[in-house]
């Protein structure tokens, strides 16, 4: 994508205004909890411009969304393109209001099969991409005197799982980031909202990248996220995160288990190392296999009629959230 030209109509059309209102900017937004936090903001009465890297998800979203939503191709990792994402957005639709990025990479493996590349790609993404968005709306904002800037971290940006390791690090990296950034931001009229969301059923297990022994990593981490008891619903979810952001809370959680999860490391950290030690002994061992796969893939591989009927529920999201 060209910094000096970002954006990109739908598909066939031409995109048409949006209706006025507020501006707000959600990056990763062509799919899963990306979209439904676009979805909630348009229905609070926002314009929003939706942001993601695959031009044919974003035109999908769009006309999932309707006219609100005004899709922008942006790599967050790259730092000119988020800038130019940005003066964009101002000088077509306006001041942005409000800044959430959700954009995600899972890459699910052993930490002995794990790369450097995994690292890059998951901080890139993760923790880079934060730090873009929010120095590319924060003038603006500090001028204005006002402002709400969201990063979505998760529960593993605070207990950090086995075999998720680049994740934890670029998530635990992002929950710093947006921590301190809400305490510079003191006076200022902008705040910064660390969100720290557990399982949900985005149907995220779909799109999720799987290495090492790709089909056994599928098999527990795919039911984990689409079993009610351990996933949260995507849509409340959302609007949980979106009225925490919008009220400039400095944190917002989304469930029980990872306000739980959250204080007992806090109470007993090393507790808490010794007992991720013992889930890391139950899950597939290391084969000295780097190679990803996505999560479709690593399904058929397997080809368990009992993990698909477990992830029953996180199909259905993953139909109704643009993952497939």
């Amino acid at each position: 994508m060209s910094d000096s030209n970002p954006t990109r109509a739908r598909a066939g059309t031409d995109a048409p205004p949006g209706p006025s209102g507020p501006v707000a900017i959600v990056a990763g937004a062509s799919r899963g909890l990306g979209l439904l936090i676009a979805a909630e903001l348009i229905r609070r009465g926002y314009v929003v411009a939706i942001a993601a890297r695959n031009a044919d998800a974003l035109d999908r979203a769009a006309e999932r969304l309707g006219a609100a939503a005004h899709p922008y191709v942006c790599d967050v990792g790259d730092r000119a393109q988020v800038a130019g994402l940005v003066r964009a957005v101002e000088a077509e639709l306006g001041p942005v209001e409000v800044s959430i990025h959700v954009a995600g990479i899972i890459q699910v493996g052993p930490a002995a099969d794990a790369t450097v590349d995994h690292f890059d790609e998951a901080i890139d993404t993760m923790l880079k991409g934060p730090i873009h968005l929010a120095w590319a709306v924060l003038p603006g904002m500090r001028h204005r005197h006002r402002g709400r800037i969201g990063t979505v971290a998760s529960v593993g940006g605070m207990v950090s799982p086995p075999h998720l390791l680049p994740y934890a690090t670029a998530k635990f990296g992002a929950v710093g980031f947006s921590d301190c950034l809400a305490a510079e931001l003191a006076s200022s009229g902008v705040t910064a909202t660390t969100i720290v969301p557990g399982l949900m059923r985005t149907g995220s297990h779909t799109q999720a990248l799987f290495f090492g022994d790709s089909a056994h990593e599928y098999a527990w981490f795919a039911p984990a996220a689409s079993l009610p008891l351990l996933s949260m619903d995507a849509e409340r979810a959302a609007r949980t995160i979106v009225a925490g952001v919008l009220a400039g809370k400095p944190f917002v959680s989304t469930t029980p288990l990872t306000w739980l999860a959250i204080r007992v490391r806090g109470l007993a950290p090393a507790t808490t190392t010794r007992l991720m030690k013992v889930v890391a002994g139950l899950l597939p061992s290391a084969t000295g296999n780097p190679t990803t796969v996505p999560g479709s893939q690593a399904r058929d591989d397997l080809d368990s009629a009992l993990v698909n009927t477990l992830t029953t529920l996180g199909d259905q999201a993953a139909e109704a959230n643009l993952e497939r």
